[in-house]
C-alpha cells in the first residue's frame, strides 16, 4: 500500500517538494556558513522524495544547545515559510478523499521543516 501511496504522491506534485529542497540544500552547502542548514535540506529532499513508510523521530544529540541555536535561526530565515507551504498544501489536499492521505504527509513534513535539527526518520 505504502509503494501505490509512494507513486500517487510523486504523480500527484510530490517530486516538486524534494527538488526544491535539494536545489536549496546544494545552495546552502556552497557556502560554509550554510552547511548545516545544506545537510537539513538534503535530509527533507529525501523524506518529501518518497514519505509514505517512514516515520519521523527525535535523535538524541550531544549537541542539543546547537541544535536549539540552528533551529532557531532556520525558522527566522526561512523555515517558517516552508511549513505555512506545508501546511496549506495538507489544507488543500485534505477538502478531497482521495487527498487525506497526502495531507497527512505534509502534515508530517511541517512539523520536520519547521524544526528539522535533532530530528530524524526511520522506515516503518
Amino acid at each position: 500500500m505504502t509503494l501505490l501511496l509512494n507513486i500517487l504522491w510523486f504523480v500527484l506534485g510530490g517530486f516538486l517538494i524534494p527538488l526544491i529542497y535539494l536545489f536549496s540544500g546544494l545552495l546552502l552547502i556552497i557556502t560554509i556558513v550554510g552547511i548545516p542548514f545544506g545537510i537539513q535540506c538534503i535530509k527533507l529532499a529525501a523524506l518529501g522524495c518518497f514519505p509514505f513508510g517512514k516515520e519521523v523521530i527525535d535523535k538524541e544529540s550531544i549537541n542539543g544547545f546547537w541544535a536549539i541555536v540552528f533551529n532557531i535561526i532556520w525558522i527566522l530565515v526561512g523555515g517558517f515559510w516552508i511549513a505555512v507551504v506545508h501546511l496549506t498544501l495538507a489544507i488543500i489536499l485534505g477538502i478531497t478523499i482521495i487527498g487525506i492521505p497526502l495531507a497527512k504527509q505534509h502534515i508530517k513534513l511541517t512539523a520536520v521543516s519547521l524544526i528539522p535539527f535533532g530530528k530524524s526518520f526511520k522506515n516503518l
